[in-house]
């Protein structure tokens, strides 16, 4: 299951994107905003967030401004991992050597058909492993070591 979310500016974008991810077969819940009027977008990073550290949802979308504020509310919550993403490239990456489980993007940044191609790559490419997950299991110590 997927869990999104977004506040106003990423409103528009996160309607399409339960429309896309309809047509992939993806299970998702929908964590609000349910509307265009100003809201504090906090509120429904933290929402998706706990979706994913709780284990209730494999992955999550958050769709802000620029995606930046969504990524950092979601990173403070345990075993998250989120990248903000601008292009296929960069969500390729964040999944097979980050394991990234959070995909944020910014509605005033990417176009739509951009984001469409971001959220494909995000959930159809695998993390690779080996040398990669060493790496992850430091960013989730307290030392890094």
């Amino acid at each position: 299951m997927i869990s999104i979310g977004s506040d106003h500016a990423g409103f528009q974008y996160k309607e399409q994107l339960k429309q896309l991810l309809d047509e992939l077969g993806q299970k998702f819940e929908d964590r609000g905003t349910m509307s265009a009027e100003s809201v504090d977008y906090p509120d429904y990073g933290h929402r998706v967030a706990l979706d994913v550290s709780a284990g209730t949802a494999d992955r999550g979308i958050l769709i802000c401004g620029t995606g930046i504020g969504m990524s950092i509310v979601a990173n403070k919550h345990r075993a998250v991992r989120a990248a903000v993403c601008e292009s296929a490239t960069a969500a390729r990456l964040a999944r097979a050597h980050n394991n990234a489980n959070v995909l944020c993007f910014g509605a005033r940044i990417i176009g739509w058909e951009v984001a469409a191609d971001v959220v494909r790559t995000f959930l159809s490419t695998p993390f690779e492993g080996q040398r990669h997950t060493r790496r992850i299991e430091k960013i989730h110590s307290l030392t890094g070591e």
